[in-house]
């Protein structure tokens, strides 16, 4: 259980030191959807090992919206930078 978290954490540091090495703006934009998606499952994981679904709600929610979100202000960044 504990073994499992700890792989999902040190998978979240994979895009963390991709978004930090490179300096374009769609880049670290992903690196963060990455991240988002990544701390929803383990959102859902804990949920699912301590039997509470109002968490796995949360998990849910930030799954399927979070990334929206940031997507649309990747794109507004662009745009601006562009003019």
């Amino acid at each position: 259980m504990n073994l499992v978290l700890i792989a999902m954490i040190l998978a979240l540091l994979i895009p963390i030191y991709g978004a930090w090495q490179d300096d374009d703006i769609w880049q670290k934009m992903l690196a963060f959807a990455s991240i988002a998606t990544k701390t929803s499952v383990m959102i859902l994981v804990v949920s699912v090992l301590r039997d509470d679904w109002m968490i796995g709600v949360v998990g849910v929610i930030i799954l399927s919206v979070g990334n929206a979100g940031l997507m649309l202000l990747a794109q507004l960044i662009k745009r601006m930078n562009d003019s």
